[in-house]
């Protein structure tokens, strides 16, 4: 019976649930290139050359969003499409929607299809995925349409309503998964810099796409109990009642997002480039957004290139940190962060354990998350000290740009069109690990301690070792 349910499966293959998730990201980045490389695909008529296609299609599935050649202007009405299915398949995940396809028609899903699309979401647990699977779907296509009109009150009487409508489907889309692609222009969003309704809105899809969708179900769950228990709790005992992760989520995304906030603020006051010239309404909307963006969305309200360097090197930070776990965000992610800080304290303040909300957080997590960050210094080193060689940019330009790569966030401060190609090459590598990387890794690495455990029956005599 097993033999015959794979058989029918939606793939027939020996690779393992990570294999099948990176194989399924190239497969779709090769199609996505050479429908790009079509001259339907360019407004000029003529073809795009494959580095340029290539990093486009990489940089939407990949939902980045940077850039070598403008995307409205170079782009047709094809190729435009193109650019948003991509970025549509690539914050959902191929798998997600590949796998609500054969629902929605009736066919099974096996076993080792539910393990592939437990692996894309990062989920400790197969059990309901199919389920949870559906409702991430159909609950996004809802959120991108509400974003979408909202947005179409500001493109609709700008553009006509033809364009207008087709600019809100495609900015909702590209904040909702994180992509950063616009058509604005070159200056990205910053014609909309005082425009509230732009700015929230845009935000509010950053922000739910960033905070994954565990946290989504988590939250939604917390809310119904609430309202339908018969036992009378305040908002903060029902806080307390969601599972740790997403307590976790809630806390540092809100603490980054409030601190980038005022930090913004406070540096770029007088920033005369910046936020210098703006009224007192206005920096508070770009403050906000330039806090909310580099987590890991793309879009800007600021010419960046202006920014102060130490505005520039908290944009690096937040890049690098990015969004939640379970989400369309890249980046090293807040938990794996916020793990590490809590060990941290945890070992100042001299306990053996990690401990937080009167829960303690296993040491394989925090193996888990110690390895996920030494990955990403080591990619992102690899690529700045290869780019420096090959490029003519500033240091802090370069850095910049490795690290929006890796955290798949599509902030530039102006040199990507410029990069020689083996600089697009490295770029595309880069934002390729970003996305798929850490989230993989993780999960392979959990894996790999749960077999560790049943096999290991030998343990080596503990020896101490100086550090720090």
């Amino acid at each position: 019976m097993n033999n015959l349910n794979e058989q029918h499966g939606i793939f027939k293959s020996s690779l393992g649930p990570s294999q099948i998730l990176v194989a399924g990201f190239l497969c779709l980045i090769l199609v996505a290139t050479v429908l790009l490389m079509l001259p339907i695909s360019s407004q000029s008529g003529e073809t795009t050359n494959f580095v340029d296609a290539l990093f486009t299609s990489t940089s939407a599935v990949c939902v980045t969003g940077l850039v070598v050649v403008n995307t409205l202007e170079h782009w047709s009405l094809f190729g435009k499409i193109i650019i948003l299915f991509c970025i549509q398949i690539g914050g959902l995940g191929f798998m997600s929607l590949v796998s609500m396809i054969f629902v929605f028609m009736g066919k099974k899903i096996t076993l080792k299809n539910r393990l592939i699309m437990q692996e894309a979401f990062s989920s400790n647990t197969m059990a309901g995925i199919v389920r949870f699977t559906k409702a991430v779907v159909i609950l996004t296509f809802f959120v991108e349409g509400i974003g979408a009109f909202l947005l179409s009150f500001v493109f609709i009487p700008e553009h006509g309503f033809i364009k207008g409508v087709g600019y809100s489907i495609f900015h909702a889309i590209s904040a909702f998964c994180n992509a950063g692609f616009d058509l604005v222009g070159s200056n990205s969003l910053t014609p909309y810099v005082g425009n509230g309704l732009v700015n929230f809105t845009i935000m509010g899809l950053i922000i739910a796409g960033g905070l994954g969708f565990c946290v989504w179900m988590d939250t939604y769950n917390m809310i119904k109990m609430k309202r339908q228990s018969a036992e009378h709790f305040t908002w903060k005992q029902a806080f307390y009642k969601m599972p740790l992760h997403t307590k976790l989520v809630w806390l540092i995304s809100i603490s980054l997002i409030v601190f980038g906030f005022i930090f913004f603020f406070l540096v770029e006051f007088k920033n005369p480039n910046t936020l210098g010239m703006l009224s007192f309404k206005d920096k508070l909307y770009a403050a906000l957004f330039q806090s909310v963006s580099p987590r890991t969305a793309g879009f800007n309200t600021l010419p960046l290139a202006d920014l102060t360097p130490a505005s520039k090197l908290m944009t690096i930070i937040l890049m690098f940190i990015g969004g939640s776990p379970a989400g369309t965000a890249g980046g090293v992610k807040t938990v794996t962060i916020g793990v590490l800080i809590l060990c941290a304290i945890s070992t100042i303040r001299g306990r053996e354990n990690t401990e937080v909300y009167n829960r303690r957080i296993p040491i394989a997590v925090i193996t888990r998350a110690l390895t996920v960050v030494m990955i990403a210094i080591t990619a992102v080193i690899a690529m700045l000290m290869i780019l420096t060689v090959t490029e003519s940019a500033e240091f802090m330009d370069i850095l910049f740009e490795v690290v929006s790569a890796f955290g798949t966030v599509g902030l530039t401060l102006g040199i990507t069109a410029s990069l020689t190609t083996i600089g697009k090459i490295m770029i595309i590598i880069l934002m390729f690990i970003g996305r798929l990387g850490p989230v993989t890794i993780a999960v392979a690495l959990m894996v790999r301690q749960k077999r560790g455990k049943e096999k290991q029956s030998i343990q080596y005599p503990e020896e101490k070792v100086m550090v720090g």
